[in-house]
């Protein structure tokens, strides 16, 4: 099973393939944001997806219009609710949170 991280604790969570990165957090114990239930409307999820990439799903449409509305976004940003792990490990960074949870 792959192994979610999540930085900046360094948290480690093994999930099944098919797992979104919200509901990885969640598990985890990670105080992550999601007012829209993972609908990908509020955007609140946003995180830096740090290694993985490749292993994960596309971004949709849906994720895209919603990540162009958020201030601060990059090269790396995904919104947890909407990426879900494939085959390989993952690291995501989450983000306002200056020291581990």
């Amino acid at each position: 099973m792959p192994v979610v991280t999540i930085q900046p604790s360094g948290t480690t969570i093994e999930v099944a393939s098919g797992t979104t990165l919200l509901a990885a957090a969640l598990q985890a114990g990670a105080p992550i944001a999601h007012k829209c239930d993972g609908d990908a409307k509020c955007g609140s999820c946003h995180i830096f997806l740090l290694e993985g990439r490749k292993s994960v799903n596309r971004i949709t449409p849906a994720e895209n219009a919603k990540l162009d509305t958020i201030i601060g976004i990059g090269s790396r940003s995904r919104l947890a609710c909407q990426v879900t792990v494939g085959s390989e490990d993952v690291t995501m960074e989450m983000l306002g949170f200056a020291s581990g949870f």
